[in-house]
């Protein structure tokens, strides 16, 4: 039966579809202009804002994924995400489809992300975190209530190669290969995870086909003992061929920022993620699965030679 992706053509739904071909022959890829990634998937264009669109686009699949990726603005996310969330969850139920919600860490307690568990305290202390836990909670009182079978899993902020839209490859990446100094958000000193994306491409369609696993929450596999500011500069620079050159941007620096670069004023209501370690706990899926996250000089050494080949 029919896997389909909501949201297929950002770098999350691009990794999963590379790995659901493991599970199934019949992949449904649904966007507003959706590409293949293998060469028998089905495309289907689609407004999620469109409940009559997203009812046809879910009709006939057994596992829905969401992967959509908003543009980063907290007004957006407000007006829209709710709109998409009621669709997806609707569409599901009326086609009896299992639902797996691509998440994040927003609507976790800003004291807690020293080692962050599936049990972590809910308590976003950001607008967008209040997004995202009211989609949460949309999806889980669904569960809990016997109407739809789904599950969420969650992301540290990531990386990886090809076309990934991450904080990671605009500040730094990106940077080193325009042979310009890196940007580090927040304190260079403190600990960052970040999620593989091939990582969470496989683990996302482990989880959605693994009866067992839906009803909860899972962490997708991440390296523990993360780096250092400090640390990921110095090894992705030396992978890119740079000196090890940054500057460190504060909550100060952000606002300043945010008058020439738009997108950099919606990143200060997060900067609390920045100035304490943050540190991604996904035990409980690496010993279901007996999963082993890619190592980081792995990730790098692969991300650079991404970067450095298509650019």
């Amino acid at each position: 039966m029919t896997q389909t992706i909501l949201g297929a053509g950002g770098s999350i739904g691009i990794e999963l579809a590379k790995c659901l071909p493991k599970y199934t022959k019949k992949i449904r890829l649904v966007g507003r202009n959706p590409q293949k990634v293998n060469e028998t998937d089905e495309l289907f264009k689609a407004d999620l804002l469109d409940a009559a669109q997203v009812m046809s686009a879910v009709e006939g699949s057994t596992v829905v994924y969401l992967t959509v990726g908003l543009p980063y603005q907290i007004n957006l996310w407000k007006a829209q995400w709710p709109v998409i969330m009621d669709n997806v969850i609707a569409a599901c139920k009326a086609h009896k489809a299992k639902l797996v919600f691509f998440d994040n860490i927003y609507m976790y307690d800003k004291d807690f992300l020293g080692n962050m568990t599936e049990e972590t305290p809910i308590n976003p202390p950001s607008e967008k975190g209040k997004v995202r836990k009211l989609l949460a909670e949309k999806v889980m009182q669904e569960v809990q209530s016997g109407t739809l079978t789904a599950l969420i899993a969650r992301a540290a902020d990531f990386y990886g190669p090809g076309k990934v839209n991450s904080a990671l490859s605009e500040t730094v990446f990106k940077n080193y290969l325009k042979g310009k100094k890196a940007n580090w958000l927040g304190n260079p000193n403190c600990k960052h995870s970040f999620t593989y994306t091939p990582d969470a491409g496989k683990a996302t369609a482990l989880l959605g086909n693994t009866d067992d696993a839906y009803g909860q929450v899972w962490h997708l596999p991440t390296c523990a003992n993360p780096l250092t500011g400090h640390e990921w500069i110095e090894n992705i620079a030396s992978e890119m061929g740079q000196k090890p050159k940054f500057q460190a941007v504060g909550k100060g620096m952000l606002w300043v920022l945010g008058w020439f670069i738009p997108i950099m004023k919606e990143f200060r209501e997060m900067s609390y993620q920045n100035d304490r370690d943050y540190v991604f706990n996904s035990s409980k899926f690496e010993k279901r699965f007996n999963f082993k996250p890619t190592p980081y000089v792995t990730g790098i050494r692969e991300t650079a030679k991404s970067f450095l080949e298509t650019n």
